[in-house]
């Protein structure tokens, strides 16, 4: 039933590409064909759902709402545009802010946080808040690479290399991923310089900057962030770890509410900002990702991509890294990641060759691949599921002129600096 898996995969990516506004319905429809169909046994279903990104969304919307209440982000946009020349250098001071915390912090949680600092510069500016929101998300998803506690794929890679935290910035001697993720930041800096050229509107300065009403939100905030850098330490950790923290701060942020307001509506308004239809998008994703991996699907396109690679390291070492931008812009680099890893170690086995490069650019070129598309990363799903909720249509094209020039600029660097480094 491969076949059968691949096309329905197929089918449905391009349903939620054309019909934009319908994306979650679509998943979820695809996901349950995935399920009756036995393409996707029963009892395998909840294994193929990332609970612990779902918690993480949940948690972190609801802080977020309490965050927004306090004025917090309107006073740091206010801080922001002091700063910053004009609405062109307001962008890409955005999109730098959310790399630097996303390379220790989940990408999903990073776009949430960000977020609504982004959404109240724009309304201050009266200004398009989709591109603002844009170059943040892809932004997250690079500098989730730069580090071992930046993202999933690396956490894995990280282990299956046996790599403590400082081997990413220097390993074998030599400078290591970090600084080929930060390459890429730096010409990707450059074209988002470039995408926002034409918005030079000088930025006006407040007489007055907003006054916080409360800094608790502020603090359970702050204190997610510190928890999940804290979290990323700890050995052998359960897989729900990240989500558990983002939803145990949110219920202390509940609770904290109720007894400041004594209403009923302080206990529901934090969850009724849950975006319920970006998660039930990401449940449909997760599903089909199952369907076809449980078909063999993935670990086909991996033994493809070592047929093409051949003999010669540097074509396989090609191979791998451009294969993986496009795979990932259409599957999760997750499972596509786990599948490789042995695939690569068998290939640098038989070829007897020290597999590090071919290792960094499985990670570099899965992490940037989903920035290619609205739906490959699930930091793009929320950006977008974030600019539904204010009332702003992403279409495709919005997303493609900034992803896809993006994402050329942080992984050729990358991919150039990978194999001179450690061929």
């Amino acid at each position: 039933m491969i076949y059968a898996a691949l096309a329905l995969f197929a089918v449905t990516y391009v349903l939620i590409l054309v019909f934009g506004k319908y994306r979650p319905y679509i998943a979820l429809a695809s996901g349950l064909i995935f399920i009756i169909t036995g393409m996707l046994p029963l009892n395998s279903v909840l294994y193929t759902i990332d609970f612990n990104v779902i918690l993480m969304i949940a948690g972190t919307m609801g802080i977020v709402s309490l965050f927004i209440e306090s004025k917090m982000p309107a006073l740091l946009a206010d801080l922001v545009m002091e700063k910053v020349p004009n609405v062109q250098w307001a962008a890409v001071a955005m999109a730098l802010f959310a790399g630097i915390i996303s390379a220790f912090v989940d990408n999903v949680a990073t776009v949430l946080m960000v977020a609504p600092v982004a959404l109240e510069i724009c309304k201050k500016l009266k200004t398009n808040p989709v591109p603002f929101i844009i170059a943040i998300a892809v932004s997250s998803n690079l500098q989730g690479a730069a580090t071992l506690v930046g993202d999933t794929t690396a956490i894995m890679l990280g282990s299956a290399l046996d790599l403590s935290f400082t081997d990413f910035f220097i390993y074998k001697g030599r400078p290591g991923m970090f600084f080929a993720v930060e390459l890429g930041a730096i010409l990707s800096a450059i074209i988002l310089m470039f995408l926002f050229r034409k918005e030079k509107a000088v930025i006006p300065k407040e007489k007055t900057r907003t006054r916080v009403t409360d800094y608790v939100p502020t603090v359970l905030l702050v204190g997610t962030i510190v928890s999940l850098i804290a979290a990323s330490f700890i050995p052998n950790k359960p897989d729900i770890t990240n989500g558990l923290i983002c939803c145990a701060l949110l219920l202390i942020g509940i609770i904290y509410n109720f007894i400041r307001k004594k209403t009923v509506s302080s206990f529901i308004t934090p969850l009724k900002e849950i975006d319920f239809q970006t998660i039930g998008l990401l449940l449909g994703l997760f599903i089909m990702i199952g369907g076809i991996s449980e078909q063999g699907v993935i670990d086909a396109a991996a033994n493809l991509l070592a047929k093409m690679g051949g003999g010669d390291v540097f074509v396989l070492y090609t191979v791998i890294v451009w294969a993986s931008v496009l795979i990932s812009a259409f599957i999760d680099n997750i499972p596509y990641v786990a599948t490789m890893i042995p695939v690569i170690e068998g290939l640098a086995g038989a070829l007897n060759v020290d597999p590090t490069v071919l290792y960094f650019g499985l990670l570099s070129g899965a992490t940037l691949g989903g920035n290619c598309t609205p739906i490959g990363a699930s930091a793009n799903i929320t950006g977008i599921g974030i600019l539904r909720k204010e009332g702003f249509t992403v279409k495709n094209s919005d997303f493609f002129k900034i992803g896809i020039p993006f994402t050329f600029a942080a992984i050729v660097p990358a991919y150039i600096y990978l194999w001179f480094m450690f061929r």
